[in-house]
């Protein structure tokens, strides 16, 4: 019999009532925000030296979208006006040489995993996405006819030529962003489109044979009922996606309905909750498996390799300005905005940047900082942490680390720990949005807290 230890908890239960469900999207640790100027400005070269290269993930970053949709806070700027996407391209060759210079040739550089986010990397035409793939490949040594390369793309820009390029390099998965199959609520999260041409670019995508589709949805908008959200979901499920992504909304500073004053309040937590709950079973009971809070995976899809972009694991390639690199020691970027003046300034000047040799931006990450990240990026999968791998990496066991913070876990039924895994119960899956702040230092929290936005 297995040994478990937990606490017992509805999903109702009173123990949470007081902890707000919606407070954070942990996609990375630590955030951009906490990032600062690194006054030594590190050359690359020192910092890949001692660091394994025999499994890296390569992530290329296109800032570029048709329009700006009033949740988003990427980095991103609404069209390439003068030839910008060429030049774009241009200092992104300019920085792979340099960073694939810097890695170095007395140790095997081979990459396991490659991405295109943004932005919308179809926002590039057919040709320059085969430039792109080519800067992956000639310039960078990744291989992408042999690893899992997922792809972003929107409704308006998943053409049948650009599919068709992606298809033939190698291309194991898209990701499109839907949100929403009802055109009020599409209307009413400032996303402009209509439902055809979204039918149109997921029968496009099919016909194109790329193997993984996912679809992303969004619950908790404006005028969304229980209704309407089993529309979408049903929308969505006709396509049978291998993946599916629930979001709920957020309205951050700086957005196009964070401009507008909408502000998160209790009602609007419940009304959430309701719905990401409805979503998980419906997909459950479609036989789809529940991999985190977000994603979910239809349970006869194959293994795809690296979780999309393997952007919480040390060994990451980032490159374009809004990309992120990771070693053992140092998570290193260029600057970050949200505002779209700051954001077009930031562009300008990595297209006129000739230097790509030292890290400019980023946070170191000692010891406290890994145990941290690994205990947050494993609990907030449904799979849960290896409690025998933690030790054997870190030589000690969570609950000694982090007894503070497992234990209010534990206490508010979110937490449990079966047959050696560390892991969330359904209540904590629910909560992972407020569960993954509570595991930031206090460094990390008081420098995310000092952090201007701009």
């Amino acid at each position: 019999m297995t040994e478990t230890t937990t606490v017992t908890a509805t999903e109702t239960t009173t123990t949470t009532t007081t902890v707000r469900p919606y407070q954070s999207y942990v996609y990375a640790y630590p955030h951009k925000t906490a990032y600062r100027p690194l006054a030594d400005r590190p050359a690359l070269r020192e910092l890949w030296a001692d660091e394994r290269k025999d499994a890296l993930s390569l992530y290329l970053h296109i800032p570029f979208c048709e329009v700006r949709c009033g949740f988003c806070n990427l980095f991103t700027r609404i069209g390439a006006p003068d030839e910008l996407t060429t030049r774009y391209l241009d200092a992104l060759e300019r920085q792979a040489m340099a960073v694939r210079d810097a890695l170095g040739d007395a140790d095997p550089v081979r990459f396991a995993a490659a991405a295109f986010g943004g932005g919308t990397p179809t926002y590039l035409d057919a040709g320059e996405l085969e430039r792109l793939c080519d800067i992956a490949e000639k310039r960078m040594g990744a291989d992408l006819r042999a690893v899992p390369l997922s792809v972003e793309t929107s409704p308006a820009t998943a053409t049948a030529d650009r599919l068709a390029v992606l298809a033939g390099r190698g291309a194991t998965r898209l990701s499109i962003g839907v949100q929403s199959f009802v055109d009020e609520e599409s209307k009413a999260a400032v996303r402009p489109q209509r439902r055809a041409d979204v039918e149109a670019a997921l029968g496009r995508i099919r016909d194109a044979r790329i193997p993984v589709l996912n679809i992303d949805l969004i619950y908790g908008i404006d005028g969304q009922t229980r209704a309407s959200w089993r529309r979408s979901l049903d929308a969505a499920l006709a396509w049978r996606p291998e993946e599916l992504y629930l979001y709920p909304l957020y309205v951050r500073p700086l957005t196009g309905l964070g401009r507008l004053g909408v502000d998160a309040d209790a009602a609007w937590d419940e009304q959430r909750l309701a719905l990401y709950r409805q979503g998980r079973d419906h997909l459950l009971a479609h036989g789809y498996e529940q991999v985190s809070m977000r994603m979910f995976r239809r349970a006869d899809t194959p293994a795809q390799g690296a979780d999309d972009y393997a952007c919480q694991t040390d060994g990451m390639i980032g490159l374009g300005c809004g990309a992120r690199s990771y070693t053992s020691g140092l998570h290193y970027s260029f600057d970050y905005a949200v505002d779209m003046r700051q954001i077009r300034a930031i562009i300008d000047d990595y297209t006129r940047a000739e230097d790509f040799t030292r890290a400019e931006v980023g946070r170191r990450v000692d010891r406290d900082e890994s145990r941290r990240r690994h205990l947050l990026q494993s609990l907030l999968q449904a799979c849960g942490m290896d409690v025998a791998d933690y030790r054997a990496r870190f030589g000690s066991v969570p609950w000694d680390d982090f007894p503070t913070e497992l234990a209010a876990f534990a206490e508010r039924g979110w937490l449990e720990e079966t047959g050696g895994l560390l892991r969330l119960t359904d209540q904590g899956l629910a909560y992972s949005d407020a569960l993954g702040p509570e595991l930031f230092s206090p460094a990390v929290r008081a420098a995310m807290t000092a952090y201007e936005i701009k």
